[in-house]
């Protein structure tokens, strides 16, 4: 065999390796892109729960508590500000995220409101509809913290594989870059006030 054949057989050999090496990376990164999406979703959809609640919450609760309209319009509007701002799986940018965290902050706070006025109300608390409804909305906090805590384990280990060399050549190559995490509220990071 020619040395120019055989030399040309390996460079063939050669790229097609990389070749390989590059579409089995690419499509990893196209599958951890989608689990991040996917983990989103599943964000969304418990925050839709949620918000499904609120209006039969509220129902509830104005029939028993009609003087307390400021709280139960702060919730009506929290939700409907809340409801306004979407973001899907391709724009999860700090910025998009941060916008949306404080709007579904909003809505907590004023449902909280909405739950402490219930302590005012016995009736209101031994009503069954409001019992199953706070009952709901307590479980669907706890999927939402889950369904966030999956979501930031996507984003975990999207972002190490496209910072992570080589795979950052093939996501450079391909524009994939990382994802926002969902972080604590900035109230968070404060500790509550018990008065008694």
């Amino acid at each position: 065999m020619k040395k120019g054949t055989l030399a040309g057989i390996i460079i063939l050999a050669v790229i097609a390796l990389i070749c390989i090496w590059g579409f089995g990376k690419y499509n990893t990164l196209v599958e951890k892109e989608e689990n991040v999406e996917t983990a989103w979703a599943q964000v969304e959809n418990q925050y839709q729960r949620r918000m499904d609640l609120v209006p039969q919450l509220v129902g509830v609760v104005k029939g028993y508590a009609q003087h307390e309209s400021n709280t139960l319009e702060a919730v009506i509007e929290a939700r409907s500000k809340a409801t306004s701002i979407t973001i899907d799986a391709n724009s999860l940018t700090e910025e998009n995220l941060q916008a949306f965290q404080a709007a579904q902050g909003e809505l907590g706070s004023a449902l909280s409101r909405l739950m402490a006025i219930s302590e005012s109300y016995p009736d209101l608390k031994a009503n069954q509809n409001f019992l199953e409804l706070q009952s709901q909305l307590e479980g669907t906090e706890n999927r939402l913290a889950v369904a966030r805590n999956a979501y930031n384990e996507q984003v975990r280990i999207f972002n190490i594989s496209v910072r992570r060399f080589p795979d950052n050549i093939v996501a450079g190559m391909f524009g994939f870059e990382k994802k926002a995490l969902f972080q604590a509220a900035e109230e968070a990071h404060k500790a509550p006030v018990v008065e008694f």
